[in-house]
Formats: structure tokens, C-alpha cells, sequence
């Protein structure tokens, strides 16, 4: 299995204050990756490299694809196109039909976005993303202004569409459920100037909810970690 991604050594730095510290890691093609830490400690500085609106002050970062997809906290639609606009202005040639579907958005192509639900519009943001068929997806806090019903529903959505497609993934969330529900691999991070603390395999099925017992265990290890001084300081 090949790497979408390898960092090696990056740091970053805005002037004299120092946001990410030695970064060492990679991303296996079709894995699924999740970053965990402090607020402030430059997760989504490492996403702004990666997606190449900013660049590292030192080390390397070499990516083996530029189709990726990237959904923002919150939804960037363009407010005077309907959802099949906004889907055609990113890829005239996607197929909206098969990803409407896939996302439960058939019978929603011709709203505007102010006649639609804050979920409902977050899941036209992550069917921009994933129309243009990318290897790797980026979930900047994607979810974090939808309630949990949603949120989950559209996680189950995402799981279903990985099954399908196999892209990688690199998520930012400072939600555990979510991060345990999405991750194949979670790193955790220590407050800025952030560096890589720990590891985590999530060794859980693909199938997963929010209330299954080897999540909850999970979940409970991750706070022990995330409120251990070692991350905070």
C-alpha cells in the first residue's frame, strides 16, 4: 500500500512564534486519519500546508496526489446557485445524480442554500468535495456546528462512501466520538508549539456507532491522554 502523504522534520512558524515542532508522519493510501489536540496548536496550520496555502518554515511534506477534496467548518456554498449550481461549479462533468444519492440530497437539486438546514448544507459542502472523485479528503471541523443526530447520520454517510471509493482522509475534530467514529488512526498533540505525542490505532470495525462498547472504552482512554499534562503543556 502506497502513502498519499509523508512529513518529515516540518515546523512552522509565523514570525517568532513557533505553531507546529518537528512533525514526523505518513498517510497510507485510503487511510483514515485523525488529529487531535489543543485549541491553537496549529491543526489547521498542518491543513493549510497540506492543501498548499501556506508553507512550512522548515522540513518536508511530499503528497502522491493533488486531487483533494476540503470541507470547511462551515459551508462555503455559493448562495445565489441551487445545489445542482454549486455542484456543476466545481465539476461540470460529476455525475450530481450518483452523489445526490449517496448523501440524501435527491429533491434538493434545484433549492438555493438559505432554503435548506444547516445539515442539509453541510452535505452539499461535502458533495463539492467528494464529486471531483479526490484521493484525499480534508474534514476541517466539518461537523462541529451540527447537532449530534446529524452529525452522526452524516458520518454514517461518509463511512458508507470511503467503503465505496477507499479515499484518504485527514480530519480535524476536537470531538472523540467523532474522532473515534471516522479514524482508522488518531494523532494526538501537545499544546503549541505542537508536536507529535502518541499515536492511536483504532483497531473497531468499520460498521461503527456512537454507543458501541469497544468506542466507549476508546473514548474513555482518549480523555485519560487528553487530559494528561503531556498534551497540555
Amino acid at each position: 500500500m502506497g502513502h498519499h502523504l509523508t512529513v518529515k522534520r516540518l515546523s512552522k512558524s509565523f514570525g517568532s512564534l513557533p505553531v507546529l515542532d518537528d512533525w514526523d508522519l505518513q498517510l497510507k493510501s485510503g487511510e483514515r486519519l485523525v488529529l487531535l489536540g489543543p485549541s491553537g496548536c496549529g491543526k489547521t496550520t498542518f491543513l493549510r500546508i497540506i492543501s498548499g496555502l501556506e508553507q512550512p518554515t522548515s522540513g518536508m511534506i511530499k503528497k502522491e496526489t493533488d486531487q483533494i477534496g476540503f470541507v470547511f467548518q462551515e459551508p462555503r456554498l455559493i448562495p445565489w446557485l441551487d445545489v445542482k449550481g454549486n455542484l456543476r461549479f466545481v465539476d461540470e462533468q460529476g455525475d450530481i445524480g450518483e452523489i445526490l444519492t449517496q448523501l440524501r440530497l435527491t429533491g434538493f437539486e434545484d433549492y438555493l442554500p438559505s432554503r435548506l438546514s444547516g445539515g442539509m448544507r453541510q452535505r452539499v459542502n461535502l458533495a463539492r468535495a467528494l464529486i471531483t472523485r479526490p484521493k484525499l479528503l480534508i474534514l476541517d471541523e466539518a461537523f462541529s456546528s451540527l447537532d449530534f443526530k446529524v452529525k452522526v447520520a452524516i458520518m454514517e454517510d461518509i463511512q458508507q462512501l470511503w467503503l465505496t471509493h477507499r479515499f484518504s482522509i485527514i480530519a480535524v475534530t476536537h470531538d472523540l466520538k467523532e474522532a473515534l467514529m471516522l479514524a482508522d488512526r488518531i494523532i494526538l498533540l501537545s499544546a503549541r508549539p505542537s508536536r507529535i505525542i502518541r499515536e492511536i490505532e483504532v483497531e473497531l470495525e468499520t460498521d461503527r456507532s456512537p454507543s458501541m462498547s469497544g468506542l466507549l472504552r476508546l473514548e474513555a482512554e482518549l480523555i485519560d491522554m487528553m487530559c494528561g499534562d503531556e498534551l497540555n503543556g
